[in-house]
């Protein structure tokens, strides 16, 4: 009696601690029921309700889904703990409701862009096709943001099981980051350089629109400007004519004050000379001898990729008297999907390059943190200026002994404290010698940040975006993450560290060891229980009887 009295009081004690301390833990090793420092940050510091909605529900969820829907559900339960009364949660089935309520859902999802992801399943012995809506919508005030909770990736040994477990890693990560920007009032300055670029205004809209609701975006000239003090982060975007040391000057001393650059610079200048195709020749822009004084190097080359490229229309021949057009892989334009280790490159889509020259580092014994972004694959090779650049290269096969250049690196990530340009130049006093701690990306594309348009027709597609195949790369998750990284105090990127592990079944010993298997994890528990329980029924008779 008295053991039970003893047990029964520290359960009691514990209820009355756990009632005024709270506490969790997780002891799973992928620590996948835990959110960052910063997330919690953001949700303690919530001034107004937020309402987040959930479309990812149902009881038709094939098996992957469910598991991605039970994600979202754990994420929200802590977001929940930290955001108390400002967050409320709820989740909607799609397919719940009456037929008019179904109806006026499906419109608002259109004019939402919230488009169905048709997954095929087996029930009841057929195949049948389920719409899944795996989106959410946050709400701040009279702000709403939609929010794609499935990453997808266009690479065929991506297998669905992965894409899933990648969705899975990057729901904090997209959640946090959609409250943050409908909560943020307090938004970084962002300064966009176009007074050295030829390139129409319609090609840089996509990231401007990608841009300017997480930040202050400004369109500068860079000429009239004294100086770029102010901002937080600078874009230098596709120059094709140079820099005056004026401006060259404003950047490295911007740099020296803490401040983050962008660079999107070309090595090659390509020129149309005729439906054959283009010639490419060095670009020389006034920034060489900034970069390399920066740790950096842009070649003067184009990187063509076997194995990871674009597919563009082409037209082959004639069909009638109307041309023939075919979708054909043109290696001129590299898919990047091999990344350096950087939570920048975490989980994103491939990336869309074009014209891509490759960038190497310089100085290393300068101190300073050189991280590759965007690599090539390992079947590479390097046009070296002047090059001609012909079409029907795409109507021919890759081969493997032409493509032996390794792999490339076309981004770099740079940190540190870097040393001015201008250092030695002892008869100014007002120069900055060595920056404060300062991150600068440089990137061997000027295309990488431009979208598609149609210029007859005044209209542009979003960053990223194919518009003749429909495809989505990664080029604007790339660049917010980028800027995201250097410039943003409160880290939720971090969140995107977070890795849960597949641990897949031996497919070979299930096969060879089924009966063992099944024996181990049905029969051997009911064995055990059974033991227990006549070991039990013994002991007790033997204590009472």
């Amino acid at each position: 009696m008295g053991k039970n009295a003893l047990l029964w009081g520290g359960l009691l004690l514990l209820n009355i601690i756990g009632f005024f301390f709270y506490f969790r833990l997780d002891l799973t090793e992928d620590k996948r029921y835990s959110i960052s420092n910063p997330s919690k940050n953001l949700l303690r510091d919530l001034q107004e309700p937020v309402e987040v909605t959930v479309y990812l529900e149902g009881d038709q969820l094939p098996g992957g889904f469910e598991r991605l829907r039970r994600a979202v559900k754990e994420t929200l339960e802590e977001f929940r703990q930290y955001g108390g009364r400002y967050l409320s949660v709820k989740f909607v089935d799609p397919e719940s409701g009456s037929d008019e309520e179904k109806k006026a859902r499906y419109a608002e999802f259109q004019q939402w862009g919230m488009m169905p992801t048709n997954v095929f399943d087996q029930k009841g012995g057929r195949r049948v096709e389920i719409p899944v809506f795996p989106y959410a919508k946050v709400k701040v005030g009279n702000r709403e943001e939609v929010v794609m909770l499935l990453k997808s990736n266009l690479v065929s040994s991506v297998t669905a099981e992965e894409k899933l477990n990648q969705s899975y890693e990057n729901v904090e990560y997209l959640l946090a980051t959609a409250i943050h920007k409908l909560s943020d009032t307090d938004k970084r300055n962002v300064g966009f350089m176009p007074d050295f670029t030829s390139k129409s205004p319609l090609a840089f809209r996509g990231m401007i629109d990608a841009l300017k609701d997480r930040y202050n975006f400004f369109i500068l000239d860079a000429k009239a400007s004294k100086n770029f003090d102010g901002l937080d982060a600078l874009i230098v975007p596709a120059p094709d004519k140079p820099i005056d040391d004026s401006t060259k000057f404003k950047i490295d001393q911007f740099v020296m004050k803490g401040g983050s650059v962008l660079f999107f610079v070309d090595g090659l200048e390509v020129d149309s000379v005729g439906l054959e195709g283009s010639y490419a020749k060095a670009l020389d822009v006034n920034l060489d001898d900034l970069l390399f004084n920066y740790g950096i190097r842009i070649n003067k080359n184009l990187v063509k990729d076997g194995l990871n490229a674009a597919v563009i229309p082409l037209v082959v021949g004639q069909m009638g008297d109307e041309p023939n057009i075919q979708p054909m892989v043109y290696r001129y334009f590299p898919l990047v999907n091999n990344f350096g280790n950087s939570i920048i490159t975490k989980n994103i889509g491939m990336v869309l390059t074009k014209y891509a020259s490759s960038v190497d580092t310089v100085n290393s014994g300068d101190g300073l943190r050189k991280t590759p972004l965007l690599l090539t694959s390992d079947y590479t090779q390097v046009l070296n200026a002047p090059a001609l650049i012909t079409f029907n290269e795409a109507r021919t096969e890759t081969e493997g002994e032409n493509y032996t250049s390794g792999v490339k690196a076309l981004a770099y990530l740079v940190e540190g404290r870097f040393p001015s340009l201008y250092r030695h130049r002892i008869s100014d006093p007002g120069i900055i010698k060595e920056s404060a701690p300062a991150k600068i990306l440089v990137v061997g594309d000027g295309d990488i940040i431009q979208n598609e348009t149609n210029p007859k027709k005044g209209t542009y597609y979003p960053l990223g975006f194919d518009m003749y195949f429909k495809h989505w790369y990664g080029n604007e998750d790339f660049l917010l993450n980028a800027l995201n990284y250097l410039i943003e105090d409160d880290g939720l990127l971090i969140s995107r560290n977070k890795t849960v592990g597949l641990r897949p079944l031996d497919a070979l010993k299930i096969r060879d060891e089924r009966t063992k298997i099944q024996w181990m994890n049905l029969g051997l528990p009911l064995v055990l229980l059974m033991i227990f329980g006549v070991v039990r029924y013994y002991l007790i008779r033997r204590k009472y009887i």
